[in-house]
């Protein structure tokens, strides 16, 4: 799934000990078939974050 520039997003935790994040792309820094997506997570932080298969999906929707 390819995301664009605002929607919202829920990155799953890689680990049990932590809940998913959610955020709002700001930025596709590449498109497929790499995408790179700059976040501005809900924390506050912004990272460039490259999905692994699966890993991040839209707010809301179901897995």
């Amino acid at each position: 799934m390819t995301f664009q520039v605002g929607d919202r997003v829920v990155a799953e935790s890689e680990s049990t000990d932590r809940a998913p994040r959610t955020g709002t792309v700001r930025e596709v820094v590449h498109a497929d078939p790499s995408p790179r997506y700059r976040i501005e997570w809900d924390d506050g932080h912004t990272t460039i974050y490259t999905p692994a298969a699966g890993a991040l999906h839209a707010a809301g929707a179901v897995t």
